[in-house]
């Protein structure tokens, strides 16, 4: 399966992210705090459109043996994390279906995160996390970094995740488009790093790991 075209769209895009957080480093590098050994964006908990999922699990396994090993067992620990995290924020619900917006305030370690505190992926990176440190719009509303210098109530430029948001969406309608078996119902679907990873392209595709 040549998925290199979707691939070359989807890096387009991931081009662009890093082209605004260049252009906001020069213009407002005081206020952001991003530096090497800070994984503040690593723990913050988010889902990969299935175009994002299948270009992280391809450059995934060009990785050495020992190295996929080490990634897969921290794999594992944020799977248990995440399953004890949703029966927790269930309970606390009362049983009513978990919001998004309670998982996405809680910090689960990305199993790319190794220990000199560096992603394994860091030049395929997801597309928020390129961006994490500057405003960005998500859901209609300007987000940033906890940690970054910019001010409440002062205006900046914000990077538009939810219109990225949009051209993932379609990129993976394509994606599901280049298999037989594949529903394009899912191309909203959302998966984590860690399932992207354990996954073969083929069944994120066909949401086979669900």
């Amino acid at each position: 399966m040549n998925l290199s075209h979707l691939f070359n769209q989807y890096k387009s895009l991931a081009a662009n992210a890093d082209q605004a957080f260049n252009k906001m480093t020069e213009e407002y590098g005081a206020d952001i705090k991003c530096s090497p050994g800070c994984s503040d964006c690593c723990h913050a908990m988010f889902g990969l459109f299935l175009i994002e999922a299948v270009y992280l699990q391809k450059n995934f396994i060009e990785l050495g043996r020992n190295e996929r090993r080490i990634v897969i067992q921290r794999c594992k620990k944020a799977d248990r994390d995440i399953s004890n995290l949703e029966k927790r924020l269930h309970r606390n619900n009362n049983g009513k279906q978990t919001e998004g917006y309670s998982l996405a305030r809680e910090r689960i370690r990305c199993p790319l995160l190794n220990d000199r505190m560096e992603c394994c992926l860091y030049p395929y990176r997801p597309i928020t996390c390129r961006v994490y440190g500057i405003p960005a719009l998500i859901q209609g509303k300007a987000h940033v970094c906890h940690k970054s210098g910019f001010k409440k109530g002062k205006y900046y430029p914000v990077f538009d995740l939810d219109g990225i948001f949009k051209e993932l969406f379609h990129l993976s309608r394509e994606l599901i488009q280049s298999s037989p078996r594949g529903n394009q119902e899912n191309a909203s679907l959302l998966i984590s790093v860690s399932k992207a990873i354990q996954t073969p392209a083929e069944d994120i595709i066909n949401e086979s790991f669900v």
